[in-house]
């Protein structure tokens, strides 16, 4: 259970990694989480696909140039685990911090939008998949299911997240509230950096709007972090100048109370590691008012439940042979056919 009287220190990097290079991302990565922790953070998060860099290519080139880059984003995308994995767990462990890290993880032929969760010991602990890449995320990344949906308990806070347009799903947002959720990890790429004005301030109102809603409604703390684009991304990507090309900066990371109102303004455009002390009492006097997941809620009217059955394409993963049949004669003959239920 957690004090309600606690106070803890949280870190959000406002950064953006080497992009599409696993090895020197790894090692920026712990560099931050080495800092966070030398500033006292509990806690230190990360942007979405901090490593090894969000596919900004989607839009703003066609399926067949495209190519190209998402083969170098395959070969550069992380395993859990792996040898980066534990990189990054030591990192945390020599910190003593949480870390919430936004990564490109590959898993087979399939890449996935995830958030990696480490914890002070230096174990991966949990990974959120996004549960649906939004629009043309989807020629990029597999989905996530129902195995995604849970909150961490960190000892000082029950910890969950979402990435981007998830924030969207109202019965996600939901899910994280009935679970319990104290500090909300709300991960986002640096999307208003990619297109030019006026699009820019749409995305940083869908950003803010559905945090703050998200703060209100589950009565949570909400952790905004953004990346941002280095001028190594705008010369990768070559967009021809015009509305559709990328700018440098761009982004915005800061925290939200359960009042929904940001504690301090909000960082933007430039690398930053932003702290925040989250006073953890307050949450009460927010659930006090309405508790969305308590007594503000109306289970006899409203239900709904979580599958956590994992989505496989082969409901057998283990793998059998079977053993030879032998033929009338007593020689080899073919293998026998199983069935797969």
């Amino acid at each position: 259970m957690t004090d309600n009287g606690s106070t803890v220190r949280v870190a959000a990097v406002h950064a953006a990694a080497p992009f599409l290079d696993l090895a020197a991302g790894v090692e920026r990565v712990c560099a931050f989480i080495r800092d966070a922790g030398a500033r006292g953070a509990k806690l230190t998060v990360f942007p979405e696909t901090f490593l090894p860099g969000y596919p900004h290519w989607i839009w703003s080139h066609t399926a067949k140039y495209a190519a190209p880059l998402f083969a170098e984003l395959y070969a550069n995308s992380i395993e859990l685990p792996s040898r980066e994995s534990e990189a990054i767990g030591e990192a945390a462990r020599e910190a003593g911090t949480w870390v919430v890290l936004g990564v490109d993880e590959r898993e087979g032929g399939t890449l996935y939008n995830t958030q990696a969760y480490f914890s002070p010991t230096g174990q991966l602990v949990a990974r959120h998949r996004k549960l649906h890449p939004t629009n043309a995320e989807r020629t990029v990344w597999g989905r996530g299911d129902g195995r995604d949906v849970f909150v961490v308990d960190t000892g000082f806070a029950r910890l969950g997240g979402l990435i981007c347009f998830e924030h969207s799903m109202d019965l996600a947002r939901y899910a994280l509230a009935t679970l319990g959720e104290q500090i909300h990890i709300a991960s986002w790429p640096a999307i208003n950096a990619t297109h030019a004005d006026p699009n820019a301030g749409d995305f940083d109102h869908y950003s803010t709007t559905l945090a703050q809603a998200h703060a209100i409604c589950a009565q949570t703390y909400v952790v905004v972090t953004q990346g941002m684009v280095t001028q190594e991304i705008v010369d990768r990507l070559d967009v021809t100048p015009g509305p559709d090309a990328p700018t440098v900066g761009g982004g915005l990371t800061g925290f939200l109370g359960p009042n929904g109102k940001w504690l301090a303004e909000p960082h933007r455009d430039t690398e930053a590691i932003v702290t925040a002390d989250l006073d953890l009492s307050v949450i009460a006097f927010a659930k006090y008012f309405a508790d969305g997941a308590g007594h503000y809620a109306r289970p006899d009217v409203f239900r709904f439940g979580i599958d956590r059955t994992p989505q496989t394409a082969l409901a057998d993963p283990v793998g059998r042979v079977a053993p030879l049949v032998p033929a009338a004669d007593g020689t080899a003959g073919t293998h026998a056919v199983l069935s797969v239920s």
